[in-house]
């Protein structure tokens, strides 16, 4: 590497590149094309991009981070940074200067192009059955006849409105019990956990109590706020996952933790601080928005707020006291990761998890901050690369109800697949990796402002038509520099195998058709990199003054993703004998925006009619949530985790020639008759030296 430049790496966005030692952290992101808050113009007085650098070696990245890789401290960051978190390794983006490789974490607050997260809560029937219950009991006031104990006096009331028999009380509510009594003058409502504990008394009659699911991705982490009684979703909130900087798969991550002293604590402290985010989240957004009230000239003190309520608007004005249960899901990696579990055996074969069955955990054990008697429960795991996120796809599809073969496949950075019916259930792993969410990929990027979500190309000319998040117009409607395209994001990444595949720019093994693009301006050789690339967006319609384009080793990365989920897929209908499925359901934050008919182009699963395919959103999340609103999902899902086979796909015999062959498009030998008349005959059927042009 040249002596001038140096490697940065900037999460959660994953983008990373060389750029000259010297500059600041700024004008290093606006290079990567990483949006930081700068409203001051950095003139160093809004404090608004705030970053922290990381510590360490990380040997995902093959580097090693420290604070004294940037310039030293300034005296203008002494405003907006207090001295434990410059120790910590926070500094001003506009005053660090670049000075030695470095990993940089952006915190929400201080990114522009915020990530958009597609997780909305899906309409699905869940029985109301919540594991917190209000009940409104009134009790005789003590007498010297009868000096009987608060607690006793409302049980006795309890059992008798409610039949509610031998309950027991949380200390932290039992301290809140007397004052509450005698401030509702003897009448009180209690939250009682699955009928057996009190754990919330309050003044008078109150008639709602609320709960959060929460679904923890390797990339990014959603919560659904619920109202327990009306079973309203109020508000899905989400974040990036914040252990991102320690590698965006969950194997950098177990070995960020058996090569650092301290890493499973600094992962759990990270996701847990991301959780009470999520709450706070939630909580914020039942309050009116507040707006700084202008100083009057030469005015010193601390800056004020004021509400700015929306007219007809109410508020619930909730506080964290309110959250009263948490229901919660993820792969098993970050489930030993959230709760300080060694999981360095998960990813040793055969990947035993430390444990399988649910949990019900104190949320002030784990440093949540809600009510500070309330429970979360710890959706169970199938396996060490199938957990608790899957049981949750698992409760909410309920494939083990159905007497159709359902194959459902939940695309995240690891791809987990569940196939079968009420007869039988078989669920996988493949490692998808990262490149199907824009990792490793050249100007791959998260979902956020900018990122391409859409392409077609034309199959004649070759030229491209493409959608950006934020905007909604297409290239073709819009002006150059209306675009503002910088990268590509997941969505964007399915589309466009198949795209570069239908239009004859690559042939049926990803090689690009040099032959077929010769002379056309979008196709060259990269004079640094020697690879050939083909030019998506052209730099004027771009936000970061450069070409966008799709090199030959980034559709190498995408054909392994693609490959290890279409393998994944056969080896399962193989083991069940299954020649075709019934329906294909594409779950995760992908099952979106994935467009069928692209996902069927390029290969990600077997053959099957376009409309048996169906997208099911955020099914993990839709399970969380069920759990959360009803207590009997929550036996149902130990029962799944269970009686659903777990298949180690490695160590079937022919894992090798089934991913080989899978890597091509659609497929080296399968056939797709369902894609007759979708793709030109001449490409469905080309010979291994790639497309003719019919005659």
């Amino acid at each position: 590497m040249d002596d001038n430049k140096a490697m940065v790496i900037f999460q959660p966005s994953g983008r990373r590149g060389e750029v000259p030692k010297g500059i600041t952290i700024i004008e290093a992101s606006r290079l990567l094309g990483v949006d930081i808050e700068a409203l001051c113009g950095e003139k160093k007085v809004c404090g608004k991009c705030v970053v922290r650098i990381e510590e360490g070696h990380f040997e995902k990245y093959h580097m090693d981070s420290a604070m004294d890789h940037v310039s030293p401290w300034q005296e203008e960051e002494d405003k907006f940074i207090n001295e434990e978190r410059r120790e910590k390794g926070f500094r001003l983006g506009c005053v660090a200067q670049v000075q030695g490789d470095i990993l940089i974490f952006v915190p929400e607050e201080s990114r522009a192009g915020k990530q958009v997260v597609s997780k909305a809560a899906r309409d699905i029937h869940i029985d109301h059955n919540p594991a917190v219950r209000l009940y409104y009991v009134e009790v005789e006031k003590p007498t010297f006849h009868d000096p009987t104990g608060d607690f006793e006096r409302i049980c006795k009331g309890l059992e008798r409105e409610y039949g509610l028999a031998n309950l027991t009380i949380d200390i932290q509510a039992l301290r809140a019990l007397p004052v509450a009594l005698r401030e509702g003058n003897w009448s009180v409502t209690v939250s009682v956990w699955m009928e057996k504990e009190i754990i919330r008394v309050r003044p008078g009659k109150h008639e709602h109590a609320y709960g959060i699911a929460i679904d923890v991705g390797t990339t990014t982490v959603a919560g659904y706020f619920c109202d327990l009684t009306t079973m309203e979703v109020i508000d899905t909130v989400s974040l990036m996952n914040p252990q991102c900087k320690y590698g965006e798969d969950v194997m950098a991550r177990i070995t960020y933790h058996m090569t650092t002293p301290d890493g499973l604590q600094r992962m759990s402290d990270d996701i847990i601080e991301g959780l009470n985010d999520i709450i706070g989240q939630a909580i914020e957004g039942t309050h009116p928005p507040k707006k700084k009230v202008k100083k009057k000239k030469g005015e010193e003190g601390p800056d004020e707020w004021v509400e700015k309520p929306e007219e007809g608007k109410t508020y619930l004005r909730l506080t964290r006291d309110d959250v009263e249960d948490i229901t919660i899901g993820f792969n098993t990696a970050m489930h030993h990761i959230l709760l300080k579990l060694n999981p360095e055996f998960v990813g040793l074969a055969p990947f035993p998890p430390v444990i399988h069955h649910s949990m019900d955990i104190r949320a002030r054990d784990l440093g949540i901050q809600t009510n500070p008697s309330s429970y979360i429960f710890v959706l169970p795991n199938e396996a060490g690369f199938v957990g608790a996120d899957n049981v949750g796809v698992l409760i909410a599809e309920e494939p083990y109800k159905h007497e159709e073969t359902q194959l459902i496949i939940d695309i995240g950075t690891n791809g987990e697949l569940v196939l079968g019916n009420k007869h039988k259930l078989i669920s996988s792993s493949c490692a998808t990796g990262p490149a199907l969410e824009g990792a490793q990929i050249a100007f791959g990027m998260r979902a956020a402002p900018g990122a391409i979500e859409r392409i077609k190309i034309d199959p004649e000319t070759r030229e491209v038509d493409y959608k950006v998040i934020g905007r909604d117009a297409w290239r073709k409607f819009s002006e150059p520099k209306e675009m503002r395209a910088k990268g590509i994001c997941g969505s964007g990444i399915l589309d466009l195998l198949a795209e570069l595949y239908r239009s004859a720019i690559v042939t049926k093994s990803g090689v690009f058709n040099k032959k077929g693009l010769k002379g056309h301006p979008r196709f060259r050789v990269n004079p640094d990199t020697k690879q050939s690339e083909f030019v998506l967006a052209w730099a004027e319609e771009s936000s970061i003054d450069k070409d966008i384009v799709v090199t030959q080793k980034d559709v190498r990365q995408i054909q392994l993703g693609k490959g290890a989920l279409y393998a994944g897929c056969k080896l399962m209908m193989k083991r069940m004998d299954l020649e075709k499925v019934d329906k294909v359901k594409i779950a995760g934050a992908f099952g979106t925006h994935v467009d069928r008919e692209e996902a069927l182009i390029m290969g990600l699963f077997p053959d099957c009619e376009i409309h048996k395919i169906e997208s099911v959103g955020n099914a993990a999340g839709d399970g969380c949530r069920a759990a959360l609103l009803n207590v009997r999902k929550r036996i149902e899902a130990d029962w799944a985790s269970r009686n659903v086979e777990y298949v180690e796909l490695t160590v079937e015999p022919t894992f090798e020639q089934d991913f080989m062959e899978a890597m091509q498009l659609p497929h080296m030998k399968d056939e797709f008759p369902h894609l007759e008349g979708v793709v030109p005959d001449h490409i469905l059927h080309q010979g291994p030296k790639g497309p003719k042009k019919p005659e």
